[in-house]
């Protein structure tokens, strides 16, 4: 079973908050999840579905998954994301609590999307990656900054707009590293591949 290309929408917070309750894991945001998954594919990984599954229980702290619906949803969750990445829209968009919520509860669900993403983009040493520009570097820095934004904000007209601004922000510049870090990939392999039949060839 592939999980790319399977077009597929992005799971609602709620239901994957559910779904995390129902398994009985440790409580942690569906931000969390999303932006650690967002990590691996930015870096240029591509999960199956058993690495998957086993990321998130070991998010969760637990065993196995219970619920055939769980494991639906975390393919969902990934599928969409993946395809939302790859897509010339820029549609892709993170995980987080809807706007009804107070602007505390986003702001922390945020700095802990940001914080998983960077867990995610480093288990594949990208942090540290010489290939990487120094723009690149720079946003990798702002979303570490991200990730310690203070939750204590007040329910203001200006805290609102300077939250969906640095949300916007964040969304753009997973899209830019996604964008260097996968045509990093994409030429490798390329060269790899104009390399190989000239090493074949018979003399």
């Amino acid at each position: 079973m592939s999980l790319e290309n399977v077009p597929v929408d992005l799971p609602d917070f709620e239901l994957v908050a559910n779904m995390f309750v129902e398994e009985g894991g440790r409580v942690v945001s569906p931000s969390e999840l999303h932006g650690l998954i967002s990590g691996h594919l930015a870096a240029g990984a591509r999960l199956q579905p058993t690495m998957l599954l086993q990321t998130a229980c070991e998010l969760l702290d637990i065993e196995a998954l219970s619920h055939e619906s769980s494991k639906v949803t975390l393919v969902n969750l990934y599928s969409a994301s993946c395809e939302a990445l790859e897509s010339l829209d820029l549609d892709f968009e993170m995980l987080l609590p809807d706007d009804e919520n107070e602007i505390s509860q986003r702001a922390d669900a945020l700095g802990r999307w940001c914080q998983s993403f960077l867990s995610g983009f480093g288990l594949y040493g990208k942090h540290t990656d010489a290939s990487l520009s120094s723009e690149a570097k720079e946003t990798l820095t702002d979303l570490g900054q991200i990730a310690q934004i203070s939750i204590e904000l007040e329910e203001l007209d200006e805290n609102e707009s300077d939250l969906m601004e640095v949300q916007e922000y964040v969304r753009m510049a997973v899209l830019m590293l996604f964008t260097e870090c996968n045509k990093a990939l994409e030429n490798k392999e390329k060269a790899f591949a104009q390399v190989e039949p000239e090493n074949s060839r018979l003399h």
